[in-house]
């Protein structure tokens, strides 16, 4: 199939079977690691900055609305469980509160006030760095969170899926992902929230591997919070130890974690 027939073929998506939507949606994403690579120079200097922040004894800040300040939230939630850092050395905050997570603020967004704000509230200084992420690139809250926190003297970030956005310009170490039109025009959700959360994957699992946060390929530093960690646990002293699953439980009771475990060995 051609490119104009492709084309052609997605603006009549209601017509379409769901063997075909989902062909096509799949065709489509193939797109988002490509987009990806192309912004990893940026995604470099991103880590780089955020690394420093951290070693330092800063935060790292996510602001954001809609899917984008979802899925902010989503990857600060998972730093404590993954790689054992305390709660609140990754925030992420949302345009209309923690009512935003799970339904739509009308009009939240367009207050380029709110955001400086939601960041004062957690005593936001200039060992922080602030990471402003938005698909579009004019989201006014990022806008204005982005450009009172520059003022403040804090570092700032973007991750953006247009080029030459107002978000870009007003943050020193933009991710530009340029992921084009949609399946579904608009719909932000998709190819560009697929690249965000590929880009956020990246920007904290690269700056906790550098904080040594993991060892080898291993999270020797997760949170044991159930069993099946605990189990995860356990092979993995099993397997840096070469001792048998009684004997990794023993050392996990007594250490209370993988890596006090090796270290006690």
């Amino acid at each position: 199939m051609s490119s104009t027939e492709s084309a052609s073929l997605f603006n009549n998506l209601e017509t379409l079977s769901t063997q075909e939507l989902l062909q096509g949606m799949n065709s489509v994403d193939q797109t988002v690691p490509q987009a990806v690579a192309k912004a990893l120079p940026q995604l470099e200097a991103l880590v780089e900055a955020t690394v420093a922040r951290l070693q330092a004894g800063g935060r790292l800040f996510y602001i954001g609305a809609g899917t984008s300040g979802r899925l902010g939230i989503l990857d600060a939630s998972e730093c404590p469980p993954t790689f054992g850092v305390p709660q609140g050395v990754v925030i992420g905050l949302i345009a209309g509160g923690d009512t935003a997570i799970r339904k739509a603020v009308e009009n939240a967004e367009d207050d380029a006030q709110q955001a400086w704000l939601d960041l004062q509230a957690h005593a936001i200084n200039a060992q922080d760095i602030v990471v402003g992420i938005a698909a579009s690139g004019r989201t006014p809250y990022v806008i204005g969170g982005l450009e009172q926190a520059r003022q403040h003297g804090v570092a700032t970030g973007c991750i953006v899926c247009n080029a030459g956005s107002e978000v870009a310009a007003v943050a020193e170490f933009p991710v530009e992902i340029v992921t084009g039109p949609e399946f579904v025009t608009g719909s932000t959700r998709l190819k560009a929230g697929t690249a965000q959360k590929l880009a956020l994957n990246m920007l904290t699992t690269a700056t906790f591997i550098r904080l040594g946060r993991v060892k080898g390929n291993k999270m020797v530093d997760m949170q044991l919070s159930n069993a099946k960690l605990v189990d995860r646990g356990e092979r993995m002293l099993m397997d840096e130890l070469g001792i048998s699953q009684s004997e990794a439980a023993a050392l996990l009771q007594q250490h209370g974690s993988v890596r006090a475990a090796l270290t006690a060995r």
